[in-house]
């Protein structure tokens, strides 16, 4: 009896024991996919096209919000370069009042 008990957990140990190669899971033979195989977050950078993304901006309120200050922006930029306009030629034709007095203010003394 003992000797069948010895017998057994040897023979037991041996087998668990024995060095059993590991399988592989992917050989390297296999056929790989020429696509990307990565899932993708519908929430995830990348999910979305570009142009999706830019309708989407662009439909948004704050971005319509942002082209009316711009146009508001760009009308007081050209009112303020038509005042200044109106001024810089006010001033050349008081400019040129003076000088015409002046010239002739010049020409009576000299005479």
């Amino acid at each position: 009896m003992k000797n069948l008990f010895c017998i057994l957990l040897v023979s037991s140990i041996s087998v668990s024991c024995s060095k059993k190669e590991p399988q592989d899971l992917y050989p390297a033979d296999s056929p790989k996919p020429s696509y990307d195989t990565m899932a993708v977050d519908s929430f995830s950078a990348g999910a979305t096209s570009v142009d999706v993304v830019r309708q989407i901006r662009m439909s948004s309120q704050k971005y319509q919000d942002s082209l009316k200050e711009a146009v508001k922006l760009q009308e007081q930029e050209k009112k303020m370069k038509e005042e200044l306009e109106k001024e810089n030629k006010k001033k050349a034709e008081e400019e040129k009042k003076q000088k015409t007095a002046e010239a002739s203010t010049n020409e009576v003394k000299q005479e």
